[in-house]
């Protein structure tokens, strides 16, 4: 696809977007509170780190919804206000990094020793199996529309896959071994994919036209 391609959103492909981001901003609204709440009943900040998380994917999903809604009706959408969100959004995970990164330390110097959480265990494990397959979905719709803006987002959804592992294999880990520093060491992998998902929406990834995507 050339650089000047515009998308196309006349067809199928993108309706099927459409709906993809919408079930984005719905599934992760849900994960996200049961996240949070599950994860501050355990005193589990991976858990925790994990639902704040999901709850700016929400806000970064609208964002990506909004752009690729009004390329649909042939509007042209306010790409000044799409960056002053993003950079908001970009600022919220930075907060997310220093939140889980201080209390990781924290913990790890006194020593506190969260919960099992069945309920989180279970939740991530849901998201190991569904995010990959949305991912897979977003990527097939926006190279048949040839929209980078879908692209980009579905990379942004995989990159979400990679954080379920990650916080599953920490709580399942602690379950079953009992060590202690498994959850701070969780919660640091979280916040470097919060610095790395920061540094996107500051950048304004997911709705640059210009930049190439492979």
């Amino acid at each position: 696809m050339s650089a000047t391609a515009l998308p196309d959103v006349t067809g199928r492909p993108a309706r099927r977007a459409v709906r993809y981001a919408r079930f984005t901003i719905g599934y992760n609204l849900i994960e996200g509170v049961i996240a949070v709440a599950s994860g501050l009943a355990a005193s589990a900040i991976s858990l925790v780190g994990f639902g704040i998380d999901s709850g700016i994917e929400v806000a970064a999903a609208a964002v990506v919804l909004t752009r690729l809604t009004a390329e649909i009706r042939g509007g042209e959408p306010d790409e000044a206000k799409e960056r002053r969100a993003l950079k908001f959004i970009a600022l919220t995970f930075f907060a997310l990094a220093t939140y889980v990164t201080v209390e990781g330390i924290r913990d790890l110097i006194i020593g506190e020793a969260p919960d099992t959480s069945v309920v989180g265990i279970v939740l991530t494990g849901a998201s190991i199996i569904i995010m990959p397959w949305l991912a897979h979905a977003k990527r097939k719709a926006g190279q048949q529309m040839g929209s980078r803006l879908v692209i980009a987002d579905a990379a942004e959804t995989k990159l979400c896959a990679w954080l379920s592992v990650s916080t599953f294999a920490g709580l399942l880990a602690f379950a079953l071994l009992g060590w202690t520093w498994l959850d701070p060491i969780a919660g640091f992998i979280i916040a470097g994919f919060a610095i790395w998902e920061g540094k996107e929406a500051w950048e304004g990834e997911l709705v640059e036209d210009d930049d190439d995507d492979d």
